[in-house]
């Protein structure tokens, strides 16, 4: 039989884990959207894109939900994501 503290243990192995996941995939997200910025600041581009941010709000409010995420979160989430892509896309511009 398993312990309390062993079970305990493996589920924060599993979290530890998971979020190594995390920041690897945001690391490789923000390498993306990097390029993005620099695309846009060549071209004169916008930094933001409301349009497209409202898609993916409500793309990932649909995909939290059938996961069993609370899509409230997943916008935060998302929204403090792309503030800080705007803000290295602002940076990009100015410095070109």
């Amino acid at each position: 039989m398993t312990s309390p503290k062993s079970q305990l243990e493996a589920y924060r192995a599993s979290i530890d884990n998971l979020d190594s996941i995390l920041l690897h995939t945001l690391a490789e997200r923000f390498k993306v959207t990097q390029a993005v910025g620099k695309l846009k600041a060549e071209h004169d581009m916008p930094p933001a894109d409301k349009d497209r941010e409202a898609r993916q709000i409500d793309r990932l409010r649909t995909l939290a939900d059938e996961s069993g995420l609370d899509p409230a979160f997943a916008e935060k989430f998302l929204n403090f994501i792309v503030a800080e892509v705007i803000r290295h896309h602002e940076q990009l511009r100015e410095s070109s």
